[in-house]
This record gives structure tokens, C-alpha cells and sequence, in this order.
């Protein structure tokens, strides 16, 4: 089991990311969380190849009003990265509701990104009265055959792996390719300080390869469910902000979610690429906050 980052974030982080670590074990593995403030929680999930930290400015601003829980999912940020693990959705689904249920949450308001679009999608289809609103960014909740060359490459067999984990290929490329505004030296350090080496990088390089392009994927089925139970979560007030230079997650996927969910409220930033919210979000996140606040 490898989680060489806890205790060890620099100072100059911490300023940025000033919050308690708390753990949940989940049978031998620790799910590291942040939890912050008080009031109707707000479940934050992030995706690949990101953590909590994604999600530093949108928890100091609701947790003035609110409670704001993000997990590192296993094998991202501050969690436990066992090598040998069932890295799939289901098993992500089921961690984090099994974060939710030690928590004793009973109602939430979930907000998601990327991989934390299916795992938030899976949460809320099996529980969909646990989930109040849903803050929808660049993801997807259902089965897409669209994929970027780029990244499906790095599904194939043993270069996926040397480029990944050896080369921090994704992690690495993200902090340049996923922004438009270029990071700061310091924002940079924090999303790729968990993956700093091969054993710490095993998770961006399952979630990459958990991604179901045929019916014969391990992990289709998971997703095929969703897909068919997203109309459950009809009637939730949901928004939809989106970032429109993202080549990754593309309008052709918010598209989508505005056919599937045509009462959603939308946020089109033009300019803003996958990481949204560093791009813009000084816009973003007051609208995030003005639509959470609401009765």
C-alpha cells in the first residue's frame, strides 16, 4: 500500500489547500476527505487525473454556509493507492457511498467533474432521494463511443502504462493541455503532487483503462445502468456549467446532458477549457454558489 503524501504537503500548498485530513477506512484502505464547515452537505467529486484539491476554492466559499465534503477517491490524492485493487466504477460507487453512509448523510447536494460525473451519476441513480441539486461540469454520466485519440492510446496494452506511470503522461499533460490560463507554479505543484512517481500514479492509469468502449468491458454493464436510470434525476434542479475549449469532454457531451435534462439551468464559458474553474472561476463559482444557496 503506498500513500507517501500525507503529513507532507508543502507549506506553500497548504496556504492554498488549508484544510483538516480526514480518513475513512474501507476494509484496509484509507479514502482520505475533506470536510469542511456546517449545514446541508455538499458531496464534491472529482475525476482523472485530479483530487480535492480541484475543488480548494469552491469549499472555502461554501463552507461559510454549508458543509462541503470532497473525497480523494482510492488511488487520487491523500488516499491510500493499494497496487493491487479493483480500480472500477462500481467499486468507486460503492466507496463513496459507503463515505456518505459512515457520514450519516441523509441529504446532499452533489457536484461533479469528469470521472466524478459517473461516480456522482452512479450514487444518485441508486439513491436518488439522498440527492437534493446537481452541479453538472464537463463529464459524463452515460455511455459515449467518443474518445480522443490521445487518450485512448493510452489504454493500449503496456505503452499506456510506461507513458502514464512512467512518464506522468496524463497528470502531467493535464496541468498544460486541460487550461487555458497558464497555472502557476504552485497550483501546478498541487494537482501533481499525489503522482509523483510510478506507484503513486496507478490509479490515473486505471481510470483510463476503465473506460467501457464495448459492451465487453468490465465496467459497461455499471454504466449501462446508469445510463438507463438517469431519468430518475428528472426532477432534480440541476446545473450545467461547462467549459467550451475542452477537447476531451466536448459540447458534444454537453449536448447531451442538456437533451437528457432539458430543464437544467446551463453556464456555457466559451473561453474556459477542462479544468473550468481554474480557467474562470471567478465567475464560475459565485453562480455555483448563488445556485446552491437556494431554498
Amino acid at each position: 500500500m503506498v500513500n507517501s503524501i500525507t503529513g507532507n504537503i508543502p507549506e506553500e500548498l497548504r496556504k492554498e489547500y488549508p484544510f483538516a485530513d480526514h480518513y475513512l477506512d474501507l476494509d484496509g484502505v484509507r479514502m482520505h476527505y475533506v470536510d469542511e464547515g456546517e449545514g446541508i452537505p455538499i458531496l464534491m467529486l472529482h475525476g482523472n487525473p485530479t483530487w480535492s484539491f480541484f475543488y480548494r476554492n469552491l469549499i472555502k466559499t461554501m463552507s461559510a454556509n454549508r458543509r462541503c465534503i470532497a473525497p480523494d477517491h482510492i488511488g487520487c490524492g491523500l488516499s491510500d493507492k493499494p497496487q493491487q485493487y479493483q480500480y472500477t466504477l462500481d467499486q468507486h460507487i460503492r466507496n463513496v457511498i459507503r463515505l456518505v453512509d459512515s457520514l450519516g448523510l441523509k441529504s446532499l447536494d452533489l457536484v461533479v467533474h469528469d470521472w466524478g460525473g459517473a461516480i456522482g451519476s452512479g450514487l444518485a441513480t441508486r439513491r436518488p432521494d439522498l440527492v437534493r441539486r446537481i452541479v453538472v461540469m464537463n463529464t459524463a454520466g452515460f455511455l459515449s463511443k467518443r474518445i480522443p485519440a490521445r487518450i485512448n492510446i493510452c489504454k493500449l496494452p503496456g505503452f499506456g502504462a510506461l507513458a502514464i506511470r512512467g512518464f506522468n503522461a496524463f497528470a502531467g499533460a493535464a496541468v498544460h493541455m486541460a487550461v487555458e490560463k497558464p497555472l502557476s507554479p504552485e497550483i501546478k505543484k498541487g494537482f501533481l503532487l499525489p503522482y509523483n512517481n510510478w506507484k503513486n500514479r496507478i490509479a490515473t492509469l486505471r481510470f483510463v483503462q476503465d473506460i467501457p468502449m464495448s459492451n465487453r468491458h468490465p465496467s459497461h454493464q455499471t454504466l449501462q445502468q446508469i445510463d438507463d436510470s438517469l431519468s430518475v434525476l428528472k426532477a432534480k434542479p440541476m446545473l450545467i456549467c461547462w467549459g467550451g475549449k475542452d477537447w476531451c469532454f466536448n459540447d458534444l457531451f454537453y449536448q447531451e446532458w442538456t437533451n437528457r435534462f432539458p430543464k437544467a439551468e446551463t453556464y456555457y464559458r466559451a473561453e474556459a477549457n477542462h479544468y473550468l474553474m481554474e480557467d474562470d472561476g471567478e465567475h464560475i463559482i459565485p453562480k455555483i454558489r448563488e445556485f446552491l444557496l437556494r431554498a
